[in-house]
C-alpha cells in the first residue's frame, strides 16, 4: 500500500464513507455551537477597520493623532447622536420633586420603621417628614410631580423616570465623581470624555464635549466632572457658560484678517513638523489640536454665545427676562446656550444646576440639611422654568429626536428630617433620575423605592447600568469601549453594568 509523506495510507486522505460520517457529526455540532454563540452575541460577526466587531473583544477607537476630534463610527446603529446631561449638584431630593409617596404623608411625624438606630451622613435621624410641597397629577399620563417644579411637571409626558437608582457613597465629591465617571475616586474619565473618545465630533469649529457650570460656580468635584482622566487630554470637556465666556477669542483689531490667516497656516505647518519628530505623543497632539480648535473658536464661540438674536418670546420662555430672579435668568441663559450648542452638533453637553461654595451650605446648591423649605424655595424656581423651556424648545425644533437628555444628581435624600434640623440628610440607597428624547420610552416609569422612599426595592438601577444605557443609545457597547491603562482594559462601567432594556423603544 502506498503511503503519503505523513506515513499514513494514502486512502485515509480521501473522503471515504466512514470519514464522511465522522466529519459530518463534528461539523453539525460545530454549526449548532456557532449558532448558539451568535444568538447570545458571544461570537464575532464582522470586521471593521481591522478590529473585530460584535464579539467580546474590546474595540479601541482608531484615533488620528493629528485630528483626535474626527468623527468615528458607532459599534452599531445609534438611537441618539448627542447627549445633554443636566446635573443638579448638592443632591436634589427625589421625595420633594418626582417620587410621590402617599405613605410618607400618611405616616408623617412617626419614626422610620427599623430606623431607630440609623445614623446617616450628618448624624441621627428624626421622624418621617412629608414633602412641604403638594404633588399633583401631570400631563395625560397623570404622573404625580411636586409643585416645587410645576413647569417640569408640565413636561412629564416627555420623561422616562428611573425611581430606583442606587449610589455608592453619601459624600458629595465622591458622589459627583461616581455619577460623572463611574468611580468615586478622582482621576477617572467622565462619561462625556468617553463619548468624545469613542465618537469624536461632527463639528470641526466647536469642541465635541462642553461643560456648562452653574453661574454661581463649579460643582464640588469641580473639573473631575468633565475631566479626561487617563484618556488622552484632547477628550477633556471645554468649560464655559453664557455669563463667563471661555476666554477672549476675538482677533485684535490691530491684526488684519489676511495676516491672521497666514500666521495660523504657518503655525499649522510648524506643528505638523513637530508632531513628526515626536510620534505617538498624545499630549502634544492634544495640545496642538486644542490650539487649532481655539483658532476656529474665534469665530464660532462669540457667535454661538450671542443670545441677542433670539426672539423676545424665547428669552421670556427661558426666564432670561426675569429681572427679579437674576440667578434664574443666568441659568436660563446657560440652558439656551446648551440648546444652541446641541443645534450645532456638539456631541456631549453637560449642564450644571447648583455649585459648591465654602461656608454656604445649601445656599448655592441642593444640599438641604438645615432648612429644606427655605433652601429649595430658592433653588426650585432657578431650575424649573429654564430647564422645562429647554426641553420644550428642543422638542419644537426637532433636536429632541436625535438627543438623549439625562437629568441626574449625585444621590437622594432621607424620608426623615435630621434630629435638631428641618432638612433631609444624604441618601444613596434609592433616588430618581429621568431621561427624555432619543431612544427612550415616554411617558414611562421604571423601578421604585420602598413606601417611604428610603431604599430602591424594585428593578434597582446602578450608576453603571445608567452609563451602560447611555452608551448603548449612542450606538456603543459599554463592555467593548475600552482604554488600556496600567495593565488593565479600563471602561466607563468598570466590570459592571447592564443596559436597561425595558426603558428602550
Amino acid at each position: 500500500m502506498s503511503t503519503s509523506n505523513s506515513g499514513l495510507p494514502a486512502s485515509r486522505h480521501l473522503l471515504d464513507r466512514r470519514s464522511f460520517l465522522n466529519q459530518s457529526a463534528t461539523g453539525l455540532s460545530s454549526i449548532a455551537l456557532a449558532a448558539m454563540l451568535a444568538d447570545q452575541k458571544l461570537l464575532a460577526t464582522e470586521k471593521e477597520g481591522g478590529r473585530t466587531v460584535g464579539g467580546a473583544i474590546p474595540i479601541r477607537p482608531e484615533i488620528d493623532a493629528g485630528n483626535p476630534f474626527a468623527s468615528r463610527k458607532t459599534h452599531f446603529q445609534a438611537a441618539a447622536k448627542n447627549v445633554l446631561v443636566i446635573f443638579c449638584s448638592g443632591a436634589c431630593s427625589h421625595l420633594d420633586t418626582f417620587d410621590y409617596k402617599p405613605e410618607l404623608i400618611k405616616h408623617h411625624g412617626k419614626p422610620l420603621p427599623g430606623g431607630d438606630k440609623l445614623v446617616t451622613f450628618q448624624g441621627e435621624q428624626g421622624n418621617l417628614t412629608r414633602s412641604p410641597w403638594e404633588f399633583k397629577p401631570r400631563g395625560e399620563s397623570g404622573k404625580m410631580i411636586s409643585e416645587l417644579v410645576p413647569h417640569l411637571g408640565a413636561m412629564a409626558d416627555e420623561m422616562c423616570f428611573l425611581h430606583s437608582i442606587k449610589g455608592k457613597t453619601n459624600t458629595h465629591g465622591p458622589g459627583e465623581n461616581y455619577m460623572s465617571t463611574g468611580n468615586t475616586l478622582d482621576g477617572f474619565p467622565s462619561m462625556g470624555a468617553w463619548t468624545s473618545y469613542a465618537l469624536g465630533s461632527e463639528n470641526s469649529d466647536l469642541p465635541a464635549y462642553i461643560a456648562i457650570p452653574d453661574p454661581r460656580g463649579t460643582p464640588q468635584a469641580s473639573v473631575n466632572n468633565w475631566g479626561p482622566g487617563f484618556l488622552p487630554a484632547a477628550f477633556q470637556g471645554t468649560d464655559f457658560n453664557a455669563t463667563k465666556p471661555i476666554r477672549n477669542l476675538k482677533r485684535p483689531g490691530s491684526i488684519r484678517p489676511k495676516t491672521d490667516l497666514a500666521t495660523r497656516n504657518y503655525l499649522q505647518r510648524l506643528n505638523a513638523q513637530h508632531l513628526e519628530r515626536f510620534p505617538g505623543d498624545s499630549e502634544l497632539s492634544a495640545r496642538i489640536s486644542s490650539y487649532e480648535l481655539a483658532a476656529k473658536m474665534q469665530l464660532s464661540v462669540p457667535e454661538i454665545s450671542d443670545l441677542s438674536k433670539e426672539s423676545a418670546s424665547t428669552l421670556r420662555m427661558y426666564g432670561i427676562d426675569d429681572t427679579e430672579n437674576k440667578l434664574k435668568a443666568s441659568y436660563g441663559k446657560n440652558c439656551l446656550l446648551a440648546r444652541r450648542l446641541l443645534e450645532k452638533g456638539v456631541r456631549f453637553v453637560q449642564l450644571f444646576n447648583g455649585a459648591y461654595q465654602t461656608g454656604g451650605e445649601g445656599v448655592s446648591n441642593w444640599d438641604g440639611h438645615k432648612s429644606l423649605k427655605a433652601q429649595y424655595d430658592v433653588h426650585g424656581p432657578i431650575l424649573d422654568q429654564p430647564t422645562a423651556a429647554l426641553l420644550k424648545d428642543m422638542k419644537q425644533r426637532g433636536i429632541l429626536d436625535d438627543t438623549l437628555v439625562v437629568w441626574c444628581t449625585e444621590f437622594g435624600r432621607m424620608p426623615t428630617f435630621q434630629k435638631g434640623a428641618s432638612g433631609r440628610d444624604h441618601n444613596p440607597e434609592g433616588f430618581t433620575c429621568w431621561m427624555a428624547g432619543a431612544g427612550v420610552k415616554t411617558p414611562f416609569t421604571y423601578g421604585s423605592t420602598d413606601e417611604f422612599g428610603y431604599k430602591a426595592v424594585e428593578n434597582a438601577v446602578t450608576i453603571h447600568d445608567l452609563h451602560a444605557t447611555i452608551l448603548h443609545l449612542l450606538g456603543l457597547n459599554h463592555e467593548r469601549l475600552t482604554f488600556y491603562h496600567n495593565g488593565l482594559e479600563r471602561r466607563l462601567t468598570d466590570v459592571h453594568g447592564t443596559v436597561i432594556k425595558d426603558i428602550l423603544l
